[in-house]
């Protein structure tokens, strides 16, 4: 949990973190084991500005569909399944356009006289937990859905531990 006011501090200064902000984590990490790499991920993330580097294209939403259950969804209108590429590799998930093709202005129906959907190249990452798998993913009616599940080991659920 992040102190009060620090939020608000952030959007002050244009969502940017400065080494004070990031000292925060490293407040953190007395009170924590083994969570070195997440406190690493975060000052990646959050200290060289890459979160506000990022377009806001194409939009999407991240639902919690069930308990350990996820989607990703990307509102991708105007594109199809052979337009688009979805890659997971080393805990980063990655959607991003193929080459797209100009086409000229004709179409099946007639000639496009006004063009409000573009199909221009994007690359959206999402860094995906170590104990989340990336399932299938599937695009309807312009829309991206890409279906990912918390696998919790045996060693990290819960259990009683006898006192001897």
């Amino acid at each position: 949990m992040l102190p009060n006011g620090t939020l608000n501090n952030l959007a002050n200064k244009g969502g940017k973190m400065t080494s004070k902000d990031l000292s925060i984590f490293n407040s953190l990490r007395p009170f924590s084991v083994g969570f070195d790499d997440m406190f690493e991920q975060f000052e990646n993330m959050l200290g060289n500005g890459s979160l506000t580097t990022q377009s806001n294209y194409p939009p999407y939403n991240i639902r919690k569909t069930g308990k350990d259950r996820y989607s990703i969804e990307v509102a991708l209108a105007g594109f199809n399944k052979k337009d688009v590429e979805v890659e997971y590799e080393d805990n980063l998930l990655t959607v991003r356009t193929k080459q797209v093709e100009k086409s000229d202005n004709t179409v099946e129906n007639g000639e496009i006289i006004h063009k409000g959907i573009s199909q221009r190249q994007f690359t959206r990452s999402f860094k995906i937990a170590e104990d989340v798998k990336v399932g299938e993913a599937n695009l309807k009616d312009g829309l991206l859905t890409i279906e990912c599940e918390r696998i919790v080991p045996d060693f990290k659920k819960k259990k009683l531990i006898q006192i001897k």
